[in-house]
């Protein structure tokens, strides 16, 4: 087991001609380069060890023979660490023209850090990294999608995407791929995460796709160029689309789909979840209806439910004034406050107050009626949901 050079100098060295590299921090850089190549995605004790010493000393630490905590991950570790490994990967990224992202650079998407000790210790990416502030949904679903979850995922990618939503998915064959291309359509940005290397186009029926995700989007992927997708790999992968979106829609799903592998982790994130109905005898949209069952998903009809979700539905509409017992003309205010609130999304008092155009003072008296008549509830949080009548 031979440990590359880390040094400042060699670090330096070995990442010369790699995007995406800030001044100063070459050293910790190329040791998470490292790490890249020796753990695969998710590895919790690599995670671990690099949050409590940083990349440099976990990797010395890594390389010397010890009977202590660590000795299983080393045996894990030990095969793959070889400078040679280590300069193919960082050449893959050369002539790819991939930028490293590691955390504290700007372009970091924050979100994944939910992901804990199972964060990727450093991010290979083509394309764009800007606009990852914006609202995300990630659309994920059945390869072998069936015409009706094709239809439903282009209307609710292209409409979510019109209204200023991201699209996350993992640009396989079936509605991962239906997601992409109506995002794209509707000038909306779409990103994908791979389960191999960013310099490899996978499906290979998609490599137009993912150029074109590159164009304006991004096309992302946590193991180092050159790699291969794997069952593991994409297994793993489904964490980074869950941990990168504000709720995760599953439109078709087999029983056993990987999609509810993506679900779960949307779950133990605490990221909203939601499904497509299906018809009962479809067997194509039985991981749905699990969802719904068993994952306590949110029943998704159409892109103002996914809004809702990620709590930027629109503005309600000016409601007709109604006519009063003396005649005037105006607003009932039970009316507006119960327009502002959700059944599915809590909100918190401003919020409502901006939605119904009633004062905070005013939105609190209402509330207190509303939860003395059983029509609201108050999360531990403070924030507000109207009850389903």
């Amino acid at each position: 087991m031979t440990l590359p050079d880390l040094s400042m100098d060699a670090a330096r060295a070995a990442l010369r001609g790699i995007e995406g590299v800030a001044v100063d921090t070459e050293q910790d850089t190329y040791a998470r380069v490292v790490w890249n190549v020796i753990a695969e995605p998710g590895d919790g004790a690599a995670g671990a060890l690099i949050s409590a010493i940083g990349p440099v000393e976990a990797l010395r630490l890594a390389a010397t023979p010890s009977d202590d905590d660590w000795s299983a991950a080393r045996e894990r570790w030990a095969p793959r660490l070889r400078p040679d490994a280590v300069r193919g990967a960082l050449d893959g990224a050369r002539r790819s023209r991939a930028r490293l992202v590691v955390p504290g650079d700007p372009a970091w998407p924050s979100r994944v850090d939910d992901l804990g000790v199972h964060a990727p210790v450093a991010l290979w990416v083509r394309g764009r990294t800007e606009g990852q502030d914006a609202p995300s949904v990630a659309i994920v679903g059945a390869r072998a999608a069936t015409p009706y979850g094709e239809g439903v995922t282009a209307d609710l990618s292209a409409e979510l995407g019109g209204s200023g939503v991201s699209i996350v998915s993992g640009a396989a064959y079936g509605i991962d791929g239906a997601a992409h291309r109506a995002a794209l359509s509707a000038g909306a940005r779409t990103v994908a995460f791979l389960a191999g290397g960013v310099d490899r186009a996978y499906p290979r029926g998609h490599e137009g796709l993912l150029e074109r995700i590159a164009d304006t989007g991004a096309v992302w992927s946590e193991t180092p160029c050159g790699s291969s997708p794997t069952k593991w790999r994409f297994l793993s992968r489904n964490r980074l689309i869950a941990a990168m979106a504000d709720a995760v829609v599953v439109v078709e799903a087999g029983w056993r789909s990987g999609s509810l592998n993506t679900a779960a982790h949307a779950a133990t994130l605490g990221r909203a979840l939601g499904a497509v109905p299906g018809p009962i005898t479809s067997a194509a949209s039985a991981g749905c209806h699990r969802i719904l069952r068993e994952y306590g998903g949110v029943c998704v009809t159409s892109a103002e439910d996914v809004r809702e979700m990620i709590g930027c539905s629109p503005e309600p509409e000016p409601q007709a004034c109604a006519a009063s017992i003396g005649g005037e003309g105006r607003t009932d205010d039970t009316t507006r406050l119960f327009d502002a609130l959700s059944t599915r999304v809590a909100r918190g008092v401003d919020d409502i107050a901006r939605r119904s155009g009633l004062s905070a003072a005013q939105v609190q008296t209402h509330l207190g009626l509303a939860h003395l008549e059983g029509r609201a509830v108050r999360e531990e949080d403070g924030a507000w949901r109207a009850v389903r009548g």
